[in-house]
């Protein structure tokens, strides 16, 4: 089977992993106590209103009609207005992912440098005092919950040592960049502001280690694990024995066939920090879709709930498509039982 195939049959399964997703919001929505035109307009506002905006929201129609009504809208980037912010759903969401996105995006590299680099080094050093501390570094980092480091973090290195910045995304005397992406650092490379792109990386140093820590500590795990079972097969013994130079032996013959179930395990982690980010995004005072679905479930705001959960979704969606497409290119293997199995 083609990687484009491959690729395809992915897509088309995802579609319908969306709209099963999607159903599955939508009903709780409804279920839920409470008129949801009653919350839109206020407890104060007279009956007539409400019921005007139950006929527009067609909430007196049954709940497949309601659905279909729902997800014509949702197709066309329509959530409603957001019960918070008195804007549309889709706004907000435009306005707060690209910070989400640009924290995970430096959190991931962070989980995959140090990740791989301490799970090498421990597979290196394996049964050695290296191989130990690696290992209950793992341990502790897997256990501790992300805004742990992150008060951890903000008490020494923001308040104790005044190293790094603790609130924002930029210093108040930095200028801002033009918006394009809306990720900071991206819009002030493009703009040519490289001292704003500085300050924007310090801002995101604490926020992006603190969401990395579990992961660096899983993958650094996982990767030791699997380059301890493939030190043991035959063909690094006859690598080493042939005198390969030890640096391509572990660079090339043992870490790419040892990278695939870190990768997996990676890949899904990433896509989780989107959705676990919300109390790190808090801590940092950063304004990013995680802190917004928070505040959104925090005051039953319905369509921002929605909307979130499927922006999510659709994370966890690509984050598993781009791990299989990884995964395939590091063992074709892959691809092959696929294509049996049609």
């Amino acid at each position: 089977m083609s990687l484009l195939t491959f690729l395809v049959r992915r897509v088309l399964h995802s579609v319908f992993v969306l709209l099963g997703l999607s159903l599955v919001i939508f009903v709780i929505a409804r279920v839920m106590p409470g008129d949801p035109a009653r919350m839109a307009v206020g407890a104060r506002a007279p009956q007539w209103v409400v019921d005007r905006l139950r006929e527009q929201m067609h909430l007196n129609q049954p709940l497949a009609v309601q659905y279909g009504y729902w997800l014509g809208d949702a197709l066309r980037g329509d959530f409603g207005l957001s019960l918070v912010t008195q804007r549309p759903v889709t706004t907000d969401i435009l306005e707060f992912f690209p910070a989400s996105l640009e924290l995970v995006f430096f959190s991931g590299v962070l989980s995959a440098v140090g990740g791989i680099g301490l799970g090498t080094l421990s597979a290196r050093y394996k049964d050695t005092w290296i191989d130990n501390v690696v290992r209950l570094f793992s341990y502790a980092g897997v256990v501790t919950p992300s805004f742990v480091f992150a008060i951890f973090f903000v008490l020494i290195f923001g308040f104790a040592l005044n190293w790094l910045p603790i609130i924002g995304r930029l210093s108040e005397q930095v200028t801002a960049p033009p918006a394009v992406t809306g990720m900071m650092t991206v819009d002030a490379l493009l703009a040519g502001q490289f001292g704003t792109f500085l300050n924007a990386l310090r801002h995101m140093a604490l926020p992006a280690l603190s969401l990395a820590m579990g992961s660096i500590a899983q993958e650094a795990r996982i990767t030791r694990s699997s380059m301890a079972d493939n030190l043991s097969k035959d063909y690094i013994a006859s690598a080493q024995a042939l005198g390969v130079p030890e640096r391509i032996v572990m660079g090339r013959f043992l870490l790419k066939p040892s990278l695939i179930p870190t990768v997996s395990i990676l890949g899904l982690d990433i896509a989780a920090t989107l959705s676990i980010a919300f109390l790190v995004e808090r801590i940092f005072n950063w304004p990013g879709l995680a802190r917004y679905g928070m505040t959104a479930m925090l005051n039953k705001d319905l369509n921002a709930i929605s909307a979130v959960i499927l922006v999510l979704g659709a994370a966890f969606i690509l984050a598993n498509i781009l791990v299989d497409l990884i995964v395939a290119q590091l063992d074709p293997r892959t691809r092959l039982r696929a294509a049996r199995s049609d």
